[in-house]
């Protein structure tokens, strides 16, 4: 069985002390939306559900440290801290680019390292050798947005990449040394439980640390928006005490040795069209997985 646990709690595998994670957005466009790939996107996706807002308004990368800085640091005036290359696909520019960027994140002192989330098909050998380089010096770690191990489903959701990129991927960040992580997402449109369950086999076979999964949200004014409102396509209604269920057996059914982060996402609520339970992350695992030890203030925010 996978362990349920708090970024925090992963991260002191490898970092003493309390540690945070600052998101910025490169600026680097999503390969799905610049016309490289297609001009449409992922058709449940909305940068905006999940960006904070100063990753918008500041103008560089050096000042949206500082945002995320003086955000955490009220709490916590000795932290360190994780950038997060989190909106879009972090890696979808010239190599000296994305390079330029991890050397601006990594010159902060208070910098312990960074966490670089892309696309697989967005990435290649030079570029993650040059980020385990790094290590143990920075800590350095791969986050990849895989969604689900069915073909026909990325197909589906207009996702323009391959269960097969997403294992090569995986396999060459591992094979550099890096830490990898992976984001899932449970009722896309045509995944019944079988088909939820067998992703969670396939990732079984991959050197995946970390786990970032949430149920599919359906966010105002998206083409999924669109698509359900035309009767085109459905997606599972559930209660949480069914989603609940669902995560237990996902959870029972990987390795112990990976750990999972989350189980919800938290857009924002005006933005949700359903489902609208009205709870965080943290309200969830309280909720429903309070025997794994974690408490709010370990979860709160992540």
């Amino acid at each position: 069985m996978a362990q349920l646990a708090s970024f925090s709690r992963f991260i002191a595998r490898w970092l003493p002390g309390k540690i945070q994670k600052i998101s910025v957005n490169a600026g680097h466009p999503c390969p799905n939306r610049d016309g490289t790939l297609s001009r449409g996107g992922c058709i449940y996706c909305s940068n905006a559900a999940f960006s904070p807002s100063y990753t918008a308004t500041a103008p560089d990368i050096d000042a949206q440290i500082e945002a995320g800085r003086r955000f955490f640091a009220r709490k916590y005036p000795s932290m360190r801290y994780l950038v997060y290359f989190q909106s879009y696909t972090a890696t979808n520019a010239r190599p000296e680019e994305v390079k330029r960027l991890g050397e601006r994140a990594r010159a902060h002192d208070d910098v312990a390292g960074c966490v670089i989330a892309t696309r697989p098909d967005a990435i290649d050998r030079p570029l993650l050798e040059w980020l385990a380089s790094f290590m143990p010096e920075k800590f350095m770690m791969v986050e990849f947005g895989a969604e689900t191990a069915n073909d026909d489903t990325l197909r589906l959701i207009n996702r323009h990449h391959t269960w097969a990129q997403t294992v090569k991927a995986v396999e060459m960040a591992h094979e550099c040394g890096l830490p990898v992580g992976l984001h899932l997402i449970f009722g896309l449109p045509g995944e019944d439980r079988d088909r939820i369950m067998a992703t969670a086999d396939a990732v079984n076979r991959l050197p995946v640390s970390l786990l970032k999964c949430h149920h599919l949200q359906v966010i105002r004014d998206t083409p999924l928006h669109r698509l359900i409102t035309a009767g085109k396509l459905t997606v599972p209604q559930w209660t949480p005490d069914e989603y609940a269920e669902l995560c237990r057996e996902v959870l029972g059914r990987l390795r112990p040795d990976i750990m999972v982060e989350r189980l919800l996402a938290q857009a924002p609520p005006d933005m949700v069209v359903s489902p609208r339970w009205g709870l965080k992350n943290y309200q969830f695992i309280d909720r429903y997985f309070p025997s794994t030890g974690q408490t709010a203030g370990d979860v709160r925010g992540k």
